[in-house]
């Protein structure tokens, strides 16, 4: 990863319905040539503390089989530029869900709540693209999300998604401004007024 963008995720987020074409999206990606492909059910687990609510960022620990994380998310009115940072915490102890909940406990959690995604990514040298289905409670979000990798500059990542959208047809479509957490858990964020720069 370029070094200059290491703790800055680039992504456009698309919602979409029920309806939307599944076989012809991973049929349009797998003729792109995506280096592997991976299916995985995820956990995630979101805490905002007031330093959170104050600063405009939220906290996430995430366990799949292949990711153990603690990141910190900056959020912003528009999340399609925005740091995180990632803790890698390792497989080798297992889930540390009980850890995290007393070191977050430490830092004054104002609200938490935690989501499971089913997801498919597909991971090509400049980009990945993920479908999921999100779900918590009673609600359920679908999305489809290009986040470009191990790029130099914000224009060179934005000109990577670009070309992706355009290949898959998301070039017309109109893409969302809400994080997952906007999306799934209404209110709970705070206001925020201008987008990251």
């Amino acid at each position: 990863m370029v070094d200059v963008m290491r703790f800055t995720e680039i992504e456009h987020k698309f919602v979409i319905d029920a309806g939307f074409d599944l076989a012809a999206f991973r049929q349009t990606l797998a003729a792109l040539g995506p280096e592997r492909t991976s299916a995985l059910d995820v956990r995630d687990r979101y805490f905002l503390t007031a330093d959170g609510r104050a600063r405009h960022y939220i906290l996430r620990h995430r366990f799949d089989h292949e990711l153990h994380q603690l990141t910190i998310k900056s959020l912003a009115s528009d999340p399609e530029v925005r740091d995180e940072i990632n803790l890698d915490l390792g497989h080798h102890k297992g889930d540390q869900a009980a850890q995290v909940d007393a070191f977050m406990a430490r830092m004054g959690v104002v609200w938490r709540d935690e989501l499971q995604k089913a997801l498919d990514v597909w991971y090509f040298a400049d980009c990945e693209i993920v479908y999921y289905e999100a779900t918590s409670g009673g609600r359920t979000v679908r999305c489809v999300e290009f986040e470009a990798v191990r790029q130099a500059s914000v224009a060179d990542a934005l000109a990577v998604i670009a070309r992706y959208e355009q290949a898959t047809g998301f070039d017309a479509a109109a893409r969302s401004r809400q994080s997952l957490v906007d999306l799934l858990f209404p209110g709970v964020l705070p206001p925020r007024e201008t987008p990251y720069s």
